[in-house]
């Protein structure tokens, strides 16, 4: 047995000896580690915010000239530690960070809760993000989602611990965050919401203000009164919860009414010039140079912009007019986006994101809307690809029932017109030829056109749907101002932007990740053609409520049909045309769109809201000739008494489009009945 004893000893003494060398393994790498921390913290630069308020950030327009002007009084104006209320830095810690005066920068119990949370919850429901994270992220970092942002962000907060107090971190947190309405720091914040100065905020207006950093458009008191008061709540219970306030003061405070300064100074944005155009710069500014919101509101930068503020102020002052547009229903307005592209650079000249009173950075409709166009697609994804495969504005389509595996598309209103030119198809918006005519020539070359005008397509729109604008996603304003500027720029589409360049304020150019590069889209020839039945879509086809006086106008109108309405209601209403020099797009339709929000009007009112923000914007602009499209003459063909020349050209063709044609008749009766999914209908 004495052996055995002796092995067993042996061998739990060198279990030891490896017990002891691993956690002195793991102490040497947890203090080198600790100590490579060290020097990554210690060489994080925080100084920028030891510096008075930034200078002012300015916007030029497309001629170098100061358009608009952010001063720092217009941003944040700093407040300190001593003149904020107690109860209001109560309030923001208790909704934001629970544990901000016991931690060092980063909540590692804060860290382990959410994680536990989110695991739970099998989403991402509680963030971990500190007062002081917050902090170096809103001015020092960009908005990305990603682990290099996390670390950079780590790295920073734990360099403003170790060089500030709590009460310095949390004032220059409140100084430099966003409360929504326009209003950047506390002090505005008070202003903007309650007429008041900071000093001066009760409980119930500090809980509420405290309340509004988690969402600030979707929780504005002005817009939103009923979430906002149930977000104060929440606050307030909070503060209940951690001992902060007693339940005595808590139930006063939930009943004090909420009295809000007026309406006349509810929103910043209504000072500050172009705010739909500013907010298209700061999405575009994070997108292509990195940069946060902080930066371009008040970073004292130089921004060089395409905006034409006569167009953009007269296109603001058409939006304005309620009788351009058709009447809303009383509880929802109709609303509307439009966009003003310059196709020979790219450059946005005037962008509307919406109509009424909107908070600044709330939803841009010119670039955030996605809403199916249509038949505005019918030039990109069915006629362009077409002429790039030999087919002309006078061969023909049949236009009678059809039916692909159930799918069978209709025109607006009815109705059949049997054997009809592409040139009669496109300018009366005929549904049925266009549906024939991409199935003839392959899905795929309608999917490899969207893409090629800078559509962004997925697998789910590889269908013959394709023609009317069957979206998936959908399109917005921006989306269909780009892609028609091909048409109006020779072929070639210059990707749409706000932004020229940016300088910071020592005049240093700020790089950009990606620079606005010219793609060849398409042969000029097939451009012209286009164009020349697009012309003719405005004198004598669908588009015709869009014509300028005395000014070549080409375009297209789109609409999407209404569920549930037999027909008679429209979800969307589009009309993208251009000249030689500014394209422009219009969107119109309800927000939400139910059973009683729909539009009942002519579907030719975008035509009609094109044409006098047009006119307005081009008062003045020199009246520029299209290219003439070699061998096309602007007028309807005829559609009887070909020359014998005209019917040599398109011979095969007709033979094989004859072909395919006497097999749908024979396969599907002239009048059956409709089945299967319904189209987008257009006029």
């Amino acid at each position: 047995m004495e052996p055995v004893i002796i092995e067993k000893s042996k061998q739990r003494k060198v279990w030891k000896k490896f017990m002891i060398a691993g956690f002195l393994a793991l102490g040497l790498f947890i203090f080198i580690g600790g100590f490579i921390f060290g020097l990554l913290v210690d060489k994080q630069d925080v100084s920028l915010l030891d510096k008075p308020l930034p200078a002012a950030t300015v916007f030029y327009d497309r001629n170098g000239k100061e358009a608009l002007r952010l001063s720092p009084v217009h941003a944040t104006e700093a407040v300190s530690y001593d003149r904020l209320p107690r109860h209001l830095v109560d309030a923001v810690v208790a909704v934001e960070d629970k544990r901000f005066f016991e931690h060092g920068g980063t909540d590692l119990l804060g860290i382990g809760r959410a994680l536990f949370t989110n695991l739970t919850n099998g989403k991402t429901v509680q963030g971990a993000s500190t007062l002081t994270q917050q902090l170096a992220k809103n001015v020092f970092l960009s908005q990305e989602r990603t682990w290099t942002r996390k670390w950079k962000e780590l790295l920073l907060a734990q360099k403003i611990e170790k060089t500030y107090d709590k009460p310095q971190i949390i004032a220059m947190y409140l100084n430099q965050i966003y409360f929504g309405e326009g209003a950047w720091g506390i002090q505005k914040a008070a202003d903007v919401y309650f007429g008041v100065s900071v000093n001066r905020l009760t409980l119930s207006q500090s809980a509420m203000l405290a309340g509004i950093l988690k969402a600030p458009s979707a929780l504005s008191p002005f817009t939103h009164k009923e979430k906002a008061l149930q977000r104060r709540d929440v606050v307030l219970g909070l503060m209940k919860d951690q001992g902060k306030i007693t339940a005595a003061t808590y139930d006063a405070a939930v009943q004090e009414p909420i009295s809000l300064r007026g309406s006349d100074k509810s929103s910043a944005s209504e000072a500050m010039k172009y705010p739909y155009y500013i907010d298209q710069v700061i999405r575009e500014a994070s997108d292509r140079y990195g940069l946060t919101e902080n930066d371009v509101l008040h970073g004292g930068l130089r921004i060089y912009t395409a905006l034409d503020p006569r167009m953009q102020q007269a296109a603001e002052s058409v939006f304005a007019q309620s009788s351009v547009f058709p009447a809303s229903v009383a509880d929802q307005l109709i609303q509307s986006g439009a966009v003003l592209v310059d196709p020979r650079d790219g450059g946005i000249r005037a962008l509307i994101g919406g109509r009424g009173k909107q908070p600044f950075r709330g939803f841009n409709r010119a670039v955030q809307l996605k809403r199916q166009p249509g038949s505005t697609m019918k030039p990109i994804s069915v006629y362009t690809p077409a002429f790039e495969r030999g087919y002309t504005l006078e061969d023909s389509l049949l236009d009678e029932p059809v039916d692909f595996g159930g799918y069978q598309p209709q025109n607006a209103g009815g109705g059949y017109h049997g054997e009809v030119s592409i040139y009669d198809a496109i300018i009366n918006s005929y549904n049925i030829p266009a549906v024939r005519l991409l199935n003839e020539i392959g899905i795929d070359a309608g999917m490899d056109a969207a893409k090629r005008f800078g559509l962004e397509l997925t697998d789910a729109d590889r269908t013959l749907g394709l023609a009317l604008g069957g979206l998936q996603e959908g399109v917005s304003p921006l989306d269909m101002a780009e892609a028609f500027g091909v048409f109006a720029n020779d072929g070639t589409r210059i990707p749409a932007h706000s932004i020229i360049r940016i300088e910071t304020a020592d005049g240093d150019t700020v790089p950009a990740d990606s620079e606005p590069v010219p793609v060849k889209t398409t042969e000029p020839a097939v451009a012209r053609t286009m164009t020349s039945v697009l012309v003719g879509v405005v004198s004598e086809g669908t588009g015709q409520l869009a014509g300028l006086a005395e000014r070549p106008v080409a375009g297209k109108t789109g609409t999407t049909e209404m569920p549930g309405t037999g027909g008679k209601g429209i979800k969307d209403n589009w009309f993208v045309g251009y000249t030689p020099q500014l394209v422009g797009a219009v969107w119109l339709g309800y927000d939400h769109t139910d059973g009683s929000h729909y539009l009942t009007t002519t579907s030719k009112a975008a035509a009609a809201v094109f044409q006098k923000l047009m006119s307005e914007a081009l008062r003045g602009e020199p009246v520029l000739p299209f290219p003439k499209a070699d061998g096309i003459s602007q007028k309807k063909p005829a559609k009887q008494g070909e020359s014998e020349s005209e019917k040599d050209h398109k011979d095969k063709k007709d033979k094989k489009n004859q072909k395919h044609e006497k097999k749908e008749k024979d396969k599907h009766p002239k009048h059956g009945k409709s089945e299967g999914k319904k189209n987008k209908k257009d006029e």
